[in-house]
């Protein structure tokens, strides 16, 4: 399965740079710069499986990646049906990418629902592989082909490679001892050979997962090497692919240091980690599970060795409880949701703002409103985490740009929320949290300490001379209160939610005190000290601005690249703090004479600054469960720099 290329070409644009040699004969190889392939099939045909591996040796392999996973909310839809569809798109080049992909190049569809849902996607001369022993007249009727697509002339404008997986699958294992349904099972590993061999993707990563992943079933294990295999060999020996692709290493795209291809949600629980370790502080997760934020709660509770305890909770009030709990006891506490377990947690939170004590709401944003859309993308939570409580109960708001990035953000959210002794609110959301990108793991001199001095010992001195414990007595530049542990000696104090005396932390209805405290919460949060904005406009002398939040980073960055590319001048700034905002944001704004602020949302962020800078900001919104792209995007800037 060894090929040989020959030397390179002079442009990476497809042309034939090498031959490859094989059992059927001489196959052309040609280089791209990049690729977008998408897998689909029914949720239980293994997609994901499927394009999580073909991930992971891309990763090894060196490419720049960027992925996007799309999955029906249900456990297992109905088979063949196009609600039922399950899909993994990943986009690898040679160089720095940022999205992945506004249009796939190849499709892979094992079932006429995938095709019929994914081929309005595709740009003409895309490649189709197709599994054409699913084409049976019942499975095209079922999604609404009158007649095959295979043979009716309606897929003339694409390259299509008609390819019967499931019996080639069933041919290879005729030697295990499986019945037909257990082999045709195996069919997304022939795919992953076959793609595998297209692309010239290393093979000895996934034989080995295969292995570890059926330990206990080496017989499966075997099977579905064989079947990969066997997709691979079926590459080399047929005549309907005459090439194969090469896509080099990303050579230049990365800064020096070790990586690895991680998902948002990964990143994100390893940030969290790594926050505890550098604080010193025992992790503690009060969770109730909900899509797309479970993934952290099975992570973090592999990790029992970092001092990581987990507490899957009856429900989403428990889980906040739980945590605000052990906030009090000394830990660093995180709880993690989506939109829905956000406006259960609001009661809690608010309390964990009057007891100003450290804690992380973690919420991965989800399509709303109510059960919504449970698997798809969303930016709709951010007035909510900003004013989702009763009162005036400011929360910091942190959101992560990248899949890699939720690492960081969620060491920067640690560090407020220790800092100031403040719960704060971490955005992520399904894009991120499902998609993965190569990330540099840091070297540990480069995260900040975020140890943290419990109160030892009395701190305020009364008019006769008494040396007491007053739990909200603040620091000066923080404004945080001493964090007390609960059973150190001579520091007992009050908790609870209603108003405390400044200072004392005694219960207070007096209504000069009250508007004290609520002024000074406010002030806490106002005065955190976050870094200025970074504003990217080469030229300084772009008039437009596009401004962006969370996973908007990527379209946003791959559009701007498009315009300037065509000789257009735009600038952008994206805001990780959205509460409080960076000090200089305001005067960003107004260095622009038009701010344009794309948002998976009717507008909130855009409505936000309006109303706090008094700008003409405009809003480009998008709600249909998917992230922007990046085409779109910059049709819709275009405009905005003619208008």
């Amino acid at each position: 399965m060894t090929s040989q290329v020959s030397s390179p070409a002079e442009q990476a644009d497809g042309t034939v740079v090498g031959e490859q040699r094989t059992a059927a004969g001489t196959k052309d190889v040609r280089r791209l710069d990049r690729v977008i392939i998408r897998f689909a099939g029914d949720s239980g045909d293994g997609m994901q499986l499927t394009g999580d591996r073909f991930t992971s040796e891309t990763a090894s392999f060196g490419n720049d990646l960027s992925t996007l996973p799309n999955f029906p909310a249900e456990i297992r839809a109905p088979a063949g049906t196009l609600p039922g569809v399950s899909s993994f798109q990943l986009h690898f080049a040679d160089h720095d990418i940022l999205t992945p992909g506004d249009a796939p190049n190849v499709l892979v569809a094992m079932n006429p629902a995938a095709l019929k849902a994914n081929i309005g996607d595709l740009p003409r001369g895309a490649e189709i592989i197709v599994n054409t022993d699913e084409f049976t007249k019942r499975a095209m009727q079922k999604v609404g082909y009158d007649a095959s697509p295979l043979e009716d002339g309606s897929l003339d404008g694409y390259h299509l490679h008609p390819v019967p997986l499931t019996t080639l699958t069933v041919e290879a294992l005729k030697e295990f001892d499986l019945t037909r349904k257990e082999a045709e099972r195996s069919k997304n590993m022939f795919a992953l050979g076959l793609l595998s061999w297209m692309y010239h993707r290393p093979t000895e990563g996934t034989e080995k997962f295969l292995r570890s992943k059926f330990a206990k079933k080496p017989d499966i294990a075997a099977a579905n090497i064989a079947a990969y295999r066997a997709g691979w060999n079926f590459g080399e020996t047929t005549e309907d692919f005459a090439v194969s692709y090469e896509v080099a290493p990303a050579a230049t795209a990365f800064p020096p240091g070790v990586y690895r291809n991680i998902s948002g949600n990964l990143a994100l629980s390893y940030g969290l980690v790594a926050a505890s370790r550098q604080a010193d502080l025992p992790l503690f997760l009060g969770s109730y599970p909900i899509t797309p934020a479970s993934d952290i709660l099975h992570e973090l509770s592999r990790h029992k060795n970092f001092g990581v305890r987990t507490f899957q909770a009856e429900d989403e009030i428990a889980g906040i409880g739980a945590a605000l709990g052990a906030a009090f006891g000394g830990s660093l506490a995180v709880t993690t949701t989506s939109g829905p377990g956000v406006a259960l947690k609001s009661e809690t939170i608010g309390l964990a703002v009057s007891l100003e004590l450290p804690l992380l709401i973690v919420d991965i944003q989800r399509g709303g409103p109510s059960t919504g859309l449970p698997t798809k993308t969303e930016q709709a939570d951010l007035l909510q985490a900003m004013y989702g409580r009763n009162g005036e109960a400011p929360v910091p708001v942190v959101a992560p740009k990248t899949p890699a990035d939720c690492f960081d953000a969620a060491v920067e959210a640690a560090r407020i929320a220790l800092a100031y002794r403040t719960p704060v609110f971490l955005l992520s959301d399904g894009y991120l949290a499902n998609g993965s990108e190569p990330w540099r793991i840091p070297e540990l001199e480069e995260l900040p300490d975020l140890k943290v001095q419990f109160a030892q010992g009395p701190n305020h001195t009364t008019s006769d001379g008494a040396e007491v414990f007053w739990p909200f007595k603040r620091d000066p530049h923080t404004l945080a209160r001493p964090w007390a542990v609960p059973g150190t000696p001579g520091l007992e104090h009050r908790i609870g939610g209603i108003e405390k005396q400044d200072g004392t932390g005694n219960i207070s209805y007096d209504p000069a005190n009250h508007d004290f405290m609520v002024r000074t919460r406010q002030a806490k949060v106002d005065g955190i000290a976050v870094p200025d904005l970074q504003v990217d406009d080469p030229d300084g002398d772009a008039r437009l601005l596009v401004l962006g939040w969370g996973s908007t980073y990527g379209p946003i960055t791959a559009a701007v690249r498009r315009i300037r590319k065509e000789g257009g001048r735009v600038a952008q700034a994206h805001l990780r703090h959205l509460n409080p905002f960076p000090h200089n944001l305001g005067e960003v704004l107004r260095g622009y004479d038009k701010v344009v602020i794309p948002e998976m949302n009717l507008g909130q962020l855009a409505t936000l600054v309006r109303a706090k800078y008094l700008v003409d900001a405009r809003s480009y919104n998008q709600v249909n469960g998917m992230p922007f792209k990046a085409e779109q995007l910059a049709t819709a800037l275009k405009e905005a720099i003619d208008d």
